[in-house]
């Protein structure tokens, strides 16, 4: 458990941004999915972001459940893309990763608001109403999962390649 201690750090860092102001669906959460799949072991990369965002929904408030159950499973899917990516980590990866996880958050999230919400009738019409009108918080939800998955990704690689530095000046000297 030690060596997953940065991780976990990162992530609590992570989870508490959510709480800061900042632009609608610009959020760590769906970062943290991808950084979980990337670094944690299976079950952990799983349940980690699941429960951050189930602690924030208590705080923030809950919402119509089949359309929470689709923001849940988005963020399962990025976990699983984490996961995947995680055989082959490297900057490409990470970042088709991250798109690929935001693009299929959109699809699903926003599917779910116009099936099982009222804000748009159920037509073909008003499913692609309702992902055109969602278009700036996809574009804000991307940045923030590029943002974020940047920084967490990059301050824990920083941060092994800082501690193999000094465990290595520790057996030199």
């Amino acid at each position: 458990m030690k060596k997953y201690l940065p991780a976990f750090i990162l992530i609590t860092l992570g989870i508490a941004a959510r709480f800061l102001p900042h632009p609608a669906n610009f959020a760590p959460i769906g970062a943290i999915a991808i950084f979980s799949g990337l670094y944690l072991p299976k079950k952990w990369a799983l349940i980690l972001p699941l429960a951050a965002m189930f602690f924030s929904d208590l705080f923030i408030g809950f919402y119509a459940w089949p359309i929470m159950l689709s923001v849940y499973s988005g963020f399962i899917i990025m976990g699983l893309i984490g996961l995947a990516v995680r055989r082959n980590k490297k900057l490409s990866t990470v970042l088709g990763g991250t798109i690929l996880g935001s693009v299929i958050f959109y699809l699903l999230t926003n599917g779910a608001v116009w099936a099982f919400g009222t804000l748009y009738p159920h037509t073909a019409a008003g499913l692609l109403q309702s992902y055109y009108l969602a278009i700036p918080f996809f574009r804000n939800s991307l940045l923030g999962d590029l943002f974020y998955t940047g920084v967490l990704v990059g301050a824990y690689e920083a941060s092994l390649v800082w501690l193999f530095k000094a465990k290595q000046a520790v057996v030199s000297a």
